[in-house]
């Protein structure tokens, strides 16, 4: 009898211990508690024992410990003290083992209870479980085209999830992980493993990943952090932060941190709303920038964690909320929104029809249908178990997402995905010619297909554009203090992927701007005929900025007299402008000058890089010419001898005679004609 007693007040003690970890969400210390509570319950109390299996079997449901959870309803089940909702569960548990045929037994036990009690909610569920229960198997055999790797490089013995790829090049992964390298000493009430923190990994050069690092800055903490996304420009992280209270719950919260030089800052919270009773989390910034996606809790939602969204008023200030709604948000949870480039977003469900757990959907970036096409990639990117968090690199369907398939015990690890579809991209550069990158460049984009685009270039000043086959673009680059350039595409439909190349080089308004490949016969201004067609892109280039006027100019080497040189390059200068003339560029447009030699050349950044023995500012003199050996200085001579063009005014055509404006500038975008 004593011992009986000494038993019962122990199991008080523990379900009393349990019930404070779990009012703080800590279901991995609430689940110890419940065990001992559960054990120490003699079995003839069969109703108390089913109804601390149940807080067990809540417990394990949340640790993702399926066969444990499995366990443990059965139990609620065997003494009697199950209600529709243990068998909804079990259902789903039962998907997440594969085991179809008693899911689907349990989802029909489920719906009968359920449809009784009139909830429609978790009748919802109990649908969508037994159509997914009984079409599984069939869905698995079909296949798809994707092909899955575990990335063991990346992974740890703990949970390694929601992989985000970085830099201009996606040459860094960011990741999330309760590995032992993680900030803190004590194991999270939650989990039973260390706080989460970000990590990250470099590809080299070579294009082969580097082991995962510690992120030495303010960034990680002892508390919670994961989930991160990043702004379009690369330079404002956005994370998911969950602080530690131990007698208060957990509410997750937004972070947003920004990058100075190559350290992130410490991160500070993104206020959407002053509800403190409410989590967000599992952040994704829209491929523009102006949207960010995120997951809560809040009332006014469809059941669940749903996803919701914001408009971001500036990077760390956000604008009104509003829930994206069916079909994307069911009665289930849906989480882990992210976006491939092309706008398509990406989420993760329990609540729609899917292989166990939770699977991978996603709904076209250019569907603005009010009911968008839900679509479930198949197998093998989604299993039984729980399958989110993808990241795309460039244009293409491939990259990396997370899943704890075949984890027996619940952690999460990331998986590499590849999906052989047929992705067509322009990449361009633009950059001031023969200078560096201009990253405040801006290229619109019109195609006629009714493509009217205007795309930011990265901090090395490219952009990447997905494009669609059977479609004429013209590309039109354009920066202020820069004239434009035009390029214009023809899409080919392909069989495999392609990518376009194209250069943007902006001659500059306020510095000469050479003509290459401008060539006389020997001491002589006529032009040669393979300068034809260095003549005809300029001509294109006066045409595309009509409200320019330029000088022309011609400049010799320093051989021969300088009387003899600055006529010669008068009449070499002369000779160009003709040319324009000839082919429809006004004359008022143009002024011919002959430099001779003095005006040697000074070397710009591109040339410096073709050339090892010159440097950025160097001047072509005599005296720098005569300090090198013979065929450096034949080569310098030949850069002297030049044909050059300058900005004079851009304002060419806009006024009349009294000075009022009668034609605006040149519009920068093309027309879409």
């Amino acid at each position: 009898m004593c011992a009986l007693l000494l038993d019962s007040c122990g199991a008080e003690q523990a379900i009393k211990k349990g019930d404070k970890f779990w009012a703080v969400g800590e279901y991995y210390d609430a689940a110890e508690q419940y065990r001992k509570a559960y054990a120490q319950t003699p079995n003839k109390d069969r109703a108390l024992r089913g109804q601390r299996a149940l807080k067990l079997a809540e417990c394990y449901r949340r640790l993702n410990q399926t066969n444990k959870a499995i366990t443990a309803y059965k139990n609620v089940v065997r003494y009697h003290q199950a209600d529709s909702l243990t068998h909804l569960y079990l259902g789903q548990l039962y998907m997440r083992n594969g085991n179809y045929k008693e899911a689907a037994k349990a989802f029909a036990v489920a719906g009968d209870s359920l449809r009784v009690l009139g909830d429609s909610l978790h009748l919802q569920l109990a649908k969508v479980g037994l159509e997914s229960a009984l079409k599984a198997a069939e869905w698995k055999k079909k296949g798809s085209a994707y092909t899955v790797k575990r990335m063991d490089l990346f992974n740890s013995r703990r949970d390694d999830y929601s992989p985000m790829l970085a830099g201009e090049a996606d040459d860094q992964l960011y990741f999330t992980s309760t590995r032992n390298q993680a900030q803190g000493d004590e194991l999270n009430g939650i989990t039973g493993s260390k706080s989460a923190d970000i990590f990250y990994a470099q590809k080299d050069e070579k294009g082969k990943w580097g082991k995962p690092q510690v992120i030495a800055s303010e960034l990680n903490s002892v508390f919670d952090e994961g989930a991160c996304c990043f702004s379009p420009d690369g330079k404002t992280m956005y994370l998911t932060q969950c602080q530690t209270d131990p007698v208060y719950p957990r509410y997750a919260r937004i972070m947003v941190s920004k990058r100075s030089d190559a350290a992130w800052s410490k991160p500070q919270e993104l206020i959407i709303s002053h509800d403190t009773l409410t989590s967000f989390a599992h952040p994704a910034v829209s491929p523009d920038g102006e949207w960010l996606y995120f997951v809560s809790d809040m009332s006014g939602g469809m059941g669940g964690l749903d996803i919701w969204r914001c408009r971001l008023l500036s990077a760390t200030e956000a604008g009104a909320i509003e829930n994206v709604g069916a079909p994307i948000n069911t009665p289930g949870d849906e989480m882990f929104p992210t976006f491939r480039p092309n706008g398509d977003l990406y989420f993760s469900s329990n609540g729609h029809p899917g292989f166990g757990g939770l699977d991978i959907y996603y709904v076209a970036g250019n569907n603005h249908h009010p009911s968008p096409t839900i679509h479930h990639p198949g197998y093998p990117l989604n299993s039984q178990g729980d399958d989110f968090g993808m990241t795309f690199e460039g244009k293409l369907n491939q990259g990396f997402f997370c899943s704890n398939r075949g984890d027996l015990r619940g952690f999460d690890h990331i998986y590499s995905f590849y999906n052989p579809e047929i992705v067509q991209t322009v990449k361009g550069w633009v950059y001031e010619q023969d200078g560096y990158e201009l990253p405040a460049a801006q290229v619109y984009m019109v195609g006629n297909d009714g493509t009217n685009l205007k795309l930011s270039v990265r901090s090395d000043g490219s952009f990447v554009q997905e494009i669609k086959p059977d479609v004429d673009y013209v590309l039109l680059g354009t920066c202020k203090g820069y004239l434009n350039h035009q390029e214009q595409l023809r899409v080919q439909p392909v069989t495999a992927s392609h990518e376009y190349v194209l250069q943007f080089p902006l001659p500059n308004i306020s510095a000469p701007v050479l003509i290459e490949n401008i060539f006389y016969d020997f001491n002589k201004a006529t032009l040669r005929p393979e300068s034809k067609t260095a003549l005809d892109e300029l001509v294109v280039l006066l045409n595309q900025n009509p409200n320019v006027t330029i000088e022309l100019s011609a400049h010799t080497d320093s051989r021969g007299s300088e009387a003899y040189n600055e006529r010669l390059s008068q009449q070499r200068a002369e000779s160009v402008v003709a040319y324009l003339i000839a082919h429809g560029i006004a004359p008022d447009r143009l002024t011919p000058k002959g430099y001779g030699e003095s005006q040697p050349k000074r070397i710009k950044r591109r040339v410096a890089e073709k050339y090892l023995f010159l440097k950025e500012g160097d001047a072509l003199t005599d005296e720098f010419i005569n300090a090198l050996p013979e065929e450096q200085q034949e080569q310098c001579h030949q850069m002297n001898r030049r044909t050059e063009f300058k900005v004079l005014r851009t304002t060419y055509g806009m006024f009349d005679k009294a000075g009022k404006l009668i034609q605006s500038p040149a519009a920068v975008p093309p027309s879409k004609d």
